[in-house]
């Protein structure tokens, strides 16, 4: 079933846009709260051919249980994450519920170019305390990518895609095993190739990870590692063959730590949000390169000497106005005093003597 704009999914979720073949953002009748649905596509394997109004296989079932499970353990309280709302099963596609405050994909900044560093870093610092948080909890993420973190109006990062995550995670269990080489090729078509999705390892340290690989990205506008396919970007990330963290400027120590194949030596993310929050103490205010990078211009102690604003007579100059307290510069240079003052005693005497002549007669 390809939902449309208009239509109702599982009786309440009205579809208002369709950005993508498998995203819709709806509203919930019940509540009236705008909603994203993510949609993963599930194999006759689990649908067993049946149609959307019969009733719901026995597997396509337990994995609406399973993501239901991960969205009740989830903290609902951090300003950071998401809501998710659960699952359903409509035709052949299994949609994740999540709140959809108003906002715009991290993929969409990221794909207008690299990041600003102390604009990433704030972005980083809202994902790593959401991570905390989940981890807490017991849980790990798993789907940390710029498509799963929506960037607020206020500028505020908050991640998303935790139901989804573990939808593909719960399929490609339920169809490969729990570990194995066919796990790994239901995986691969799942997740595709994207390297925030393929740590050496699970759980919290692979949150880190795919932290650090998406603070590259955002910085450098690629990924650190190759993403021609999943055989390539597996082999990389087994050998730690990726770009240098040095093009990351200020945050590059941070992303070479986190990006390390040893899970041990990797900060946690509380430890990566502490850390960001003290570079942030020293950032431009705003935090933005392109102000920061401007020369500061120093404005003078006293005050400005504003032109006089008055009209002007044809010829006439205008004249600034004098600070307040100053002397008025003299009419007559000093250097001019001196022959003006012999002038006139010159001047005087010839007057002197033509009088003397003229009564003399």
């Amino acid at each position: 079933m390809r939902a449309g704009p208009g239509q109702v999914l599982a009786g309440r979720y009205r579809l208002t846009d369709r950005p993508g073949p498998l995203r819709a953002v709806a509203v919930d009748e019940r509540t009236g709260e705008p909603v994203l649905l993510r949609a993963l596509e599930l194999p006759a394997l689990l649908t067993n051919g049946h149609e959307f109004e019969d009733e719901i296989p026995a597997q396509a079932d337990r994995l609406v249980r399973r993501v239901a499970a991960v969205g009740s353990a989830a903290p609902t309280w951090h300003p950071r994450l998401l809501r998710g709302f659960g699952a359903f099963v409509e035709g052949e596609l299994l949609w994740t519920v999540e709140e959809r405050p108003a906002g715009v994909p991290l993929a969409e900044l990221a794909a207008a170019g690299p990041v600003p560093p102390y604009r990433a870093a704030e972005l980083a610092a809202d994902l790593a305390g959401a991570l905390r948080a989940l981890h807490e909890a017991g849980l790990s993420h798993g789907n940390l990518t710029a498509e799963s973190v929506l960037v607020c109006e206020d500028g505020a990062a908050m991640l998303g895609g935790l139901l989804s995550g573990a939808a593909e995670e719960a399929l490609a269990e339920d169809l490969g095993g729990p570990g194995g080489r066919r796990r790994y090729d239901v995986r691969a078509t799942l997740v595709g190739p994207v390297a925030e999705r393929w740590p050496l390892d699970g759980g919290p340290a692979g949150d880190c990870w795919a932290l650090g690989v998406l603070l590259q990205r955002l910085l450098t506008g690629r990924s650190p590692f190759p993403e021609g396919d999943v055989p390539e970007l597996v082999t990389a990330v087994r050998d730690a063959r990726h770009e240098p963290s040095a093009v990351c400027g200020p945050l590059a120590p941070l992303v070479e730590r986190l990006v390390q194949p040893d899970p041990v030596l990797r900060p946690t993310a509380e430890a990566v949000r502490r850390e960001l929050a003290a570079l942030l103490v020293g950032a431009p205010e705003p935090a933005d390169e392109e102000r920061a990078g401007r020369e500061l211009v120093v404005r003078p102690d006293g005050p400005l000497v504003p032109l006089v604003p008055r009209r002007r007579g044809r010829g006439e100059r205008v004249e600034r106005a004098a600070r307040p307290g100053a002397e008025r510069p003299p009419r007559v240079p000093p250097a001019l005093l001196g022959p003006l003052l012999v002038g006139g005693v010159f001047l005087l005497l010839v007057l002197g003597v033509t009088a003397v002549v003229l009564f003399a007669g």
